[in-house]
C-alpha cells in the first residue's frame, strides 16, 4: 500500500471520528480513532499533518488506516 499525506479537516474527539484532506487534492477520507497508530489518546486536531494508507470500509467507503500524526 502507498502512504499518503494529508491534513486533518476535523476530528470529533467525543465521537471518535473525523475526516482527512489528502494533500494530493483527492476526496476527503474518513478516519476513526481506532485507525490512529501513534498517539496515546487516539485523537487528532484540525490542521494536524498525518500520513496514512487507504482501505475500503464496508460502512464508510474509503477510510484511513495506519494513521501517523505529526
Amino acid at each position: 500500500m502507498m502512504l499518503k499525506m494529508g491534513l486533518v479537516k476535523w476530528f470529533n474527539q467525543a465521537k471518535g471520528y473525523g475526516f482527512i484532506s489528502p494533500l494530493d487534492g483527492s476526496s476527503e477520507i474518513y478516519v476513526s480513532r481506532t485507525s490512529i497508530a501513534n498517539t496515546r489518546n487516539k485523537s487528532l486536531n484540525a490542521g494536524q499533518s498525518v500520513e496514512f494508507t487507504i482501505y475500503n470500509s464496508s460502512t464508510h467507503g474509503p477510510a484511513a488506516a495506519d494513521v501517523i500524526a505529526y
